[in-house]
This record gives C-alpha cells, sequence and structure tokens, in this order.
C-alpha cells in the first residue's frame, strides 16, 4: 500500500511558476512509475507527465512538454513537478499516482493515488 500527498499548489499569475510536490510513505516508492494528471472543472482528467524509477525516463503531454519538468529525490520519496510559465489553461487539480506498469499514460493503470492539489491560474 502507498500512500500519496501532494502539496505545492495555489493562485499564481499567468507567466508565473509552481513546484508541486508527491510524497509517498513507502520506502520502495522508487520502484514505481509515478505519473502526474490533473483535471479542469468540466474536463476529464489528463496525462501531464510521468517519472520512472531512479528518474532517469520521463514522459510529457505535447501540452506542457518544454514548460513542466519532472524529478525525483529517492532519499525523500518525493516525485516534483516544476511548472513554468503558467497560462489559465493550466488551471485544474493536480494529483499524482503510482504504478508498476512502466510507462502508461493511462489513468486506469495507476493503483495509487493522492488526493490532488489546486493550480489556479489568473489571466
Amino acid at each position: 500500500q502507498v500512500q500519496l500527498v501532494e502539496s505545492g499548489g495555489g493562485l499564481v499569475q499567468a507567466g508565473g511558476s509552481l513546484r508541486l510536490s508527491c510524497a509517498a510513505s513507502a520506502r520502495t516508492f522508487d520502484s514505481y512509475w509515478v505519473g502526474w494528471f490533473r483535471q479542469a472543472p468540466g474536463k476529464e482528467r489528463e496525462f501531464v507527465a510521468a517519472i520512472g524509477w531512479g528518474g532517469t525516463s520521463t514522459d510529457y503531454a505535447d501540452s506542457v512538454k518544454g514548460r513542466f519538468t519532472i524529478s525525483r529525490d529517492s532519499a525523500k520519496n518525493t516525485v516534483y513537478l516544476q511548472v513554468n510559465s503558467l497560462n489559465p489553461e493550466d488551471t485544474a487539480i493536480y494529483s499524482c499516482a503510482a504504478t508498476f506498469l512502466r510507462g502508461t499514460r493511462k489513468s486506469d493503470d495507476y493503483n495509487y493515488w493522492g488526493q490532488g492539489t489546486q493550480v489556479t491560474v489568473s489571466s
């Protein structure tokens, strides 16, 4: 069982930045493929980014490539999502999730989810 807790969300102006954190309870967290997803009001949940064990493999949605950076600190059992150049279309609840299925973007493949953190971007 893995418990995930996100933090770092908030209200920022367009063009601003935030660093989202996903802290895990499991000491084996580094063995998981970890993804970030987001869901805006009235829209379906969408894949944002993911990272493999050891941080050697990453994947990004086209909409965030070049603006968002995913990383992990194995010593802290934490995965980060640095979000830069934010625009109002990035407003959503951002959630992290973990799976053993490497490389997947499908939310149904993820077994463990955090409660999410709200990111609101004002124009």
